[in-house]
């Protein structure tokens, strides 16, 4: 293929990256969250090389577990948004999956199908109020799913704050969980942000996602730091000169103050790349950091490279990944580095940097 622009996804970064939050973890069991393809990583790619580091795996919904299961992975796998219907129950009980309960009808159906699982998750609504039972709604929601379930039920809720530890939300609803966590033997409240930013909650369960793929909108602990394990890559495909008052792009918002040297790079939003990067979003090469200029196109966008004189066609260029972070990337773009990596597209390759060893 003769276009530059691929993915790389380490999976050795990957892996780097599960030990470092096992180890902020502790005792508690750990989760890899690979819904929605793994955050754009490749889901059976990312489970495979993951499955001897984690405890279970979380998706979203019934069909991305049982693409998981068809490539072969057989670790447990927690379905978030649980049963969409009485016959999605009968899918989940078949293929072995954990179903996350969050309302009465979804229990209605597990007790009209006379399904079976080896655990099940129960969500409590703490104040993120979009999934969950209320807190005085819990224990008759466990009396009822305790014949269904051969293990302890896990309690589970989400933070809808956890990036601000210290804020009224997250204290609210560490109260909330507080009086209606020791319902169950079993808790998972921590997801990624609330696992790197040590926020302390009784649970015996982690749920990490985005972390493992090495972004975070929290500063780490000293002496942690995580590794990205996407990087969106490319080359010039094409360099001119303009002159000052000279415009770039759809809508000329970007206008050359002095005479500039534009490189066109050949990735745009129809390969995931944000067509909200404003001017300045930053593009790494070899020879530093230069700003994008000019709205994104579908297929295209373009930097001024004035002030690096040695980049020329061919030279290669990072969208985002170790420089730029995708997080710095997405703070440009007034969004966040989840849906940047979650939105790429497929006529964009990726190409799977693999582990050392099968037990690296």
């Amino acid at each position: 293929m003769s276009r530059p622009t691929h993915f790389t996804i380490d999976l050795q970064a990957l892996c780097e990256n599960a030990r470092t939050l096992k180890d902020l973890a502790g005792p508690r069991s750990t989760m890899a969250v690979v819904k929605a393809d793994a955050y754009g990583h490749g889901a059976v790619q990312c489970a495979t090389a993951l499955s001897h580091l984690v405890d279970a795996f979380a998706v979203a919904i019934t069909e991305e577990a049982i693409a998981l299961r068809d490539a072969g992975i057989d670790l447990p796998i927690l379905v978030l948004q649980g049963p969409h219907s009485r016959e999605d129950v009968n899918v989940m009980s078949s293929a072995a999956l954990w179903p996350a309960i969050s309302g009465e009808h979804q229990i209605d159906w597990l007790e009209q199908a006379d399904a079976q699982f080896e655990q099940i998750w129960l969500k409590c609504d703490t104040g993120m109020h979009r999934l969950g039972l209320m807190p005085d709604e819990i224990a008759p929601a466990l009396a009822r799913l305790t014949p269904r379930s051969a293990n302890d039920i896990v309690l589970m809720s989400h933070f809808a704050d956890a990036e601000a530890p210290d804020s009224p939300l997250t204290e609210r609803q560490l109260l909330r969980w507080g009086q209606v966590s020791d319902a169950a033997p079993l808790g998972s409240f921590s997801n990624s942000a609330a696992t790197t930013g040590q926020i302390e909650a009784k649970e015996s369960w982690i749920r990490l996602g985005y972390s493992l793929y090495g972004g975070s909108l929290v500063t780490l602990p000293d002496g942690y730091s995580l590794k990205p394990v996407m990087t969106f890559e490319s080359r010039i495909a094409s360099v001119r000169w303009i002159e000052v008052g000279e415009s770039v792009g759809y809508g000329g918002r970007w206008m050359a103050q002095r005479r500039s040297r534009i490189a066109t790079i050949p990735a745009g939003y129809g390969d995931g790349y944000p067509r909200a990067a404003g001017d300045g979003t930053p593009i790494g090469t070899e020879q530093g950091t230069v700003p994008l200029v000019g709205k994104v196109s579908m297929d295209m966008v373009t930097a001024d490279i004035t002030d690096l004189p040695a980049l020329d066609v061919g030279s290669p260029v990072t969208l985002w990944g170790k420089s730029p972070s995708i997080d710095e990337v997405a703070g440009h773009c007034g969004t966040i580095g989840y849906e940047l990596c979650t939105r790429i597209t497929q006529r964009t390759p990726r190409r799977f940097h693999r582990l050392t060893s099968e037990r690296d």
